[in-house]
């Protein structure tokens, strides 16, 4: 909090919260405070994503200071904060990098990766994705342009290729067409990877999410290593076989000063289209005691449905094609929680920059 607010002012609005399960004060979100004899006027700075939120806080914000001042005036200023600038070279016009990963294939990532990519956009964000997966990439099917290749520019420069959703995309899906196998071992992959980022003409986002490939090899290190990847997200099924590896996962980020921001159990129950009975096929709340063994949140648990599973397959994924559905909910509601974390460690490294959001 950059102000000091008095003490009644300070106790009025302590009790607010803009995202519970963060526990994020509304006091944290104050950029500047204007008290004059009996009016008060405070203009708080948030990411875009959450801006449904401002009639809500701004009510909350009105009714504690009612008793205090005779005139109250709320302000927001919508934005995205970027990471802050470290040693590793940053990516231009990239304001944040989200790796989504899973140590164990077969648990969704790939699915839950552009769910989340498309939550992020219609929630107001500018965002594109990378298919980290040199050897089977997916997303290209699954954000609907399985059949655009990507142009190529000037000097080896890639220009991304746009989803039907505003996301843009760029892997080896839309560089390679037909069914060619990518046969190259680690060294090239790697380099692959490290042209996928930076040879690609990325316009201005707010957040890049790269898919990562199962596993913790070549490819995961080379992307832990070479980018300021500004915060992870592993997906995981509870069963125990893939909580193995996803702690192998959470390990490797931790080794190389990664922030993981959360988990999401994917799978987590199935319920019958007949008879209507649930089941959790895979196990029972793996993900939040993976969660809790180390110490980070919970973002989210996804069902087991078929329907998630054919509307990727048909590029238009859940967010998109059925965004009022149960699950569309679970996915607009991990992308607040993983915007909202970011944005309380960037604000707490103290980025130099801000940038101004009209969204």
């Amino acid at each position: 909090m950059p102000y000091e607010l008095p003490p009644e002012v300070l106790s009025a609005l302590s009790d607010i919260t803009i995202e519970e399960s963060l526990t994020y004060s509304v006091l944290d979100a104050i950029e500047e405070v204007n008290i004059h004899a009996d009016q008060c006027e405070l203009i708080l700075s948030l990411p875009c994503v959450i801006k449904e939120k401002e009639p809500f806080l701004s009510s909350q914000i009105q009714s504690a200071l009612k008793p205090l001042f005779a005139q109250i005036k709320v302000l927001f200023k919508w934005r995205t904060l970027p990471a802050q600038a470290g040693s590793k070279e940053g990516i231009p016009n990239v304001k944040n990098i989200i790796a989504v990963a899973s140590g164990k294939g077969g648990v969704g990532k790939s699915t839950t990766a552009s769910n989340l990519a498309l939550a992020l956009q219609a929630l107001g964000a500018k965002v594109g994705v990378v298919d980290a997966d040199i050897y089977g990439p997916s997303q290209s099917l699954m954000l609907g342009v399985a059949n655009k290749q990507a142009e190529l520019l000037a000097e080896k420069q890639i220009k991304p290729v746009l989803t039907p959703y505003g996301v843009v995309i760029m892997g080896m899906g839309n560089l390679v067409m037909g069914d060619a196998p990518m046969a190259w071992r680690g060294p090239m992959a790697t380099g692959a990877l490290q042209q996928l980022l930076r040879n690609t003409v990325w316009p201005e986002l707010d957040y890049l999410v790269i898919d990562m490939p199962p596993g913790t090899g070549d490819i995961q290190l080379t992307l832990a290593q070479s980018v300021p990847v500004t915060g992870s997200v592993i997906v995981t099924t509870p069963q125990d076989i893939a909580l193995l590896d996803a702690r192998k996962g959470i390990e490797l980020f931790r080794k190389v000063n990664i922030d993981v921001l959360g988990v999401i159990e994917n799978m987590s129950t199935h319920t019958c289209s007949q008879c209507g009975h649930s089941e959790a096929i895979f196990g029972d709340e793996g993900g939040l005691s993976l969660a809790e063994q180390y110490d980070t949140t919970l973002l989210g648990r996804l069902p087991l449905k078929m329907s998630i599973r054919q509307q990727a397959d048909g590029g238009r994924p859940s967010v998109v094609s059925h965004p009022d559905s149960a699950e569309s909910e679970q996915y607009f509601a991990i992308a607040k929680k993983v915007a909202l974390q970011l944005w309380q460690n960037n604000k707490q490294a103290k980025s130099p920059l801000m940038s101004e959001s009209d969204d």
